[in-house]
C-alpha cells in the first residue's frame, strides 16, 4: 500500500522589491501539508533564486496577519511577501 502525499495549493504575492526578484505579481504553489510559512518562502526561493536576499528581510501576511516563519499554512491560504519599505 502506497502512502499519498497531501498537497496544499497556496497563492504568494509579491510585493515591491520581492516583485522585482521575481518578475511576477503572484503565483501558486503546490507543498507537502503540513506545512508553515517557512516551507513555502523556501519553494518560492527555489522557483526565484533572486528572491532568497528578499526573503530574509521580508515581513509575511499570512490571509492578511503578520506572521512568522512558522506559521502554519493551509490549504487555499493567501501569503504575502512584503520587504521593507523606504520613504515616508
Amino acid at each position: 500500500m502506497t502512502v499519498e502525499e497531501t498537497r496544499a495549493v497556496v497563492t504568494v504575492r509579491y510585493w515591491a522589491a520581492a516583485r522585482a526578484a521575481t518578475g511576477v505579481d503572484s503565483q501558486t504553489l503546490e507543498v507537502a501539508v503540513p506545512t508553515t510559512v517557512g516551507v513555502v518562502v523556501e519553494a518560492a526561493v527555489a522557483a526565484h533564486p533572486a528572491l532568497e536576499r528578499v526573503s530574509r528581510v521580508a515581513t509575511f501576511l499570512l490571509d492578511g496577519r503578520s506572521v512568522g516563519r512558522d506559521a502554519v499554512v493551509a490549504d487555499g491560504a493567501s501569503l504575502e511577501v512584503l520587504p521593507p519599505f523606504a520613504g515616508g
